[in-house]
């Protein structure tokens, strides 16, 4: 866990070129830096499937944003994705209102994130559909 200038990363490696960034704090222009670092650290180490859990982040300002568009085109330029997980409402009303869903997806839950991630959306969705099937 790094929490320099009040804001707590920590990574969850879920696969050989995958990871987890929970992110708790304020990301704003004092606290944005940490993050890029990590996930640019994140990159370096290869993963290139990224699913950043934002339920502890209260408050998000441009530099914050910022951060994760760069991230986002960064992830595109090596085939990669990040996905948006469980942002609060404060959060979620600035990605909303700049569009940022259009970039990437953003999940209700770090679980729904990881599924779709891991390609276990399918397979649920399958079986749903062939529990329907059999009734």
């Amino acid at each position: 866990m790094s929490e320099p200038a009040g804001l707590g990363v920590e990574v969850a490696v879920i696969g050989s070129d995958a990871a987890i960034i929970t992110v708790c704090g304020e990301l704003d222009a004092d606290t944005g830096l940490v993050l890029q670092h990590q996930l640019a650290g994140q990159v370096v180490h290869g993963r290139r499937h990224l699913v950043l859990d934002l339920a502890g982040v209260p408050f998000m300002d441009s530099s914050g944003l910022r951060v994760i568009i760069r991230t986002v085109n960064e992830m595109r330029n090596v085939d990669g994705s990040v996905s948006l997980a469980a942002p609060t409402e404060v959060v979620r009303r600035v990605l909303d209102l700049t569009g940022v869903g259009m970039s990437c997806r953003i999940f209700d839950t770090v679980d729904a994130a990881c599924e779709s991630l891991l390609g276990r959306e399918d397979e649920a969705s399958d079986r749903s559909v062939r529990d329907t099937a059999a009734r």
